[in-house]
């Protein structure tokens, strides 16, 4: 059962399996041991090799079961427990796992449209969004499922200004990718997303990682601290 005490543990082991089971749609081919998930090769950009998932995962296993020859391998270190140094990992940055309850967000939410993607055609356009430009082909039509929603807030003239990308994993729904277009505040975003978020898998808390203005925008919209993270990057 999850409990709602970070210092319980049940929330912070629930997002780090929903973290890795997001990350796994993202990135087929991996593998799940009771430590780990481990892809044997190189993830899409902004995507890890391995996830560690206890604190008793062998830094030395998961450097042996990803693939340090290609560049830009990572692993995030889920616990911040892990010394991969030796391996050659340098830290590339670190964050903070946070939660916040079930419900939606109280005040006066987005002043944009909100609603949910549901053709490739659509998820063309919010990963264009998303990346500032034109789809890179990152977000397959295949993570177009019940239990992963890509959010869209529009303009009135049907423009995508804002978006997240949300996961039920775990007993928890995870949130990530949170965006904005230039101009458009960052809390327009976080209001959205958890209002959709809320509806669409009502009574299950909301978990995520963030880290600078990210985590102080997450904590204006209900979410407390559970944990720190790191995520290493292998220099060859």
């Amino acid at each position: 059962m999850i409990t709602d005490s970070p210092a319980g543990g049940g929330l912070l082991e629930a997002a780090v399996r929903n973290n890795a089971a997001w990350c796994a749609a993202v990135c087929p081919g991996g593998t799940f041991t009771a430590d780990a998930w481990t892809s044997p090769h190189r993830t899409p950009p902004y995507y890890p090799d391995a996830v560690s998932l206890s604190r008793g995962a062998s830094a030395a296993g998961l450097a042996a079961a990803v693939d340090t020859a290609a560049p830009g391998c990572s692993v995030k270190d889920s616990y911040a427990v892990l010394d991969l140094a030796p391996a050659g990992f340098g830290v590339l940055f670190e964050a903070q796992w946070i939660h916040r309850p079930a419900g939606p967000p109280a005040g006066t939410g987005s002043s944009l449209h909100w609603s949910r993607v549901g053709s490739p055609a659509e998820l063309a356009q919010w990963e264009a969004a998303w990346g500032d430009g034109e789809p890179a082909g990152l977000f397959r039509p295949g993570l177009l499922t019940a239990g992963i929603a890509f959010l869209a807030g529009r303009t009135g003239d049907g423009r995508i200004a804002a978006g997240a990308a949300a996961n039920e994993a775990a007993g928890v729904v995870g949130i990530s990718n949170v965006f904005t277009a230039a101009g458009v505040p960052v809390d327009e975003a976080w209001s959205g997303a958890l209002d959709r978020i809320a509806a669409l898998w009502p009574g299950l808390p909301v978990v995520g990682y963030e880290s600078g203005e990210d985590l102080e925008a997450a904590a204006r919209h209900g979410f407390a601290p559970l944990g720190p993270l790191r995520v290493w990057l292998h220099s060859p």
